[in-house]
């Protein structure tokens, strides 16, 4: 399914009219026509908007291949706690390292819990160091590429 046909359906699903959906997440009724009809994407943070009026997660809305509209919502509510906590860039960082992560995984059988729990364990690894940055030289460091 597509992105406008997963945006369409979700807001139905919830009961909202374009209109509303666009007040809700911060842009106009004709963008979210746009979206719907004309097979837009929007930028990440209408995108983000959009998924949390609609109850759906990002990689729902972004992954044609993704069924599950619960799909990496537990992912998404700690790379929210990190935009929080250090910005859009450090979200950035976190989710370039966590995307580098997930070639451990590759062509192996693990269990999700397993997998969470690794993705977790690194995100906390990375918020400790952070955070040990910014006491060590009052400001957060920018990650080393």
């Amino acid at each position: 399914m597509t992105f406008s046909e997963k945006l369409r359906l979700a807001r139905e699903s919830a009961g909202l009219k374009q209109e509303t959906l666009g007040e809700r997440a911060g842009v106009s009724r004709r963008s979210i026509n746009a979206y719907e009809n004309a097979g837009i994407v929007p930028r990440a943070n209408v995108l983000r908007a959009l998924a949390q009026e609609l109850g759906v997660s990002v990689e729902y809305l972004k992954n044609d291949g993704i069924g599950d509209p619960n799909h990496g919502k537990q992912r998404e509510a700690q790379m929210n706690a990190v935009r929080d906590q250090l910005g859009t860039r450090g979200a950035r960082e976190a989710q370039r390292l966590l995307d580098q992560n997930a070639a451990f995984f590759a062509g192996g059988e693990m269990p999700l819990e397993d997998k969470d729990a690794f993705f977790e364990a690194v995100m906390s690894a990375y918020l400790a160091c952070k955070e040990a940055a910014r006491t060590r030289y009052g400001r957060v460091q920018a990650a080393v590429q």
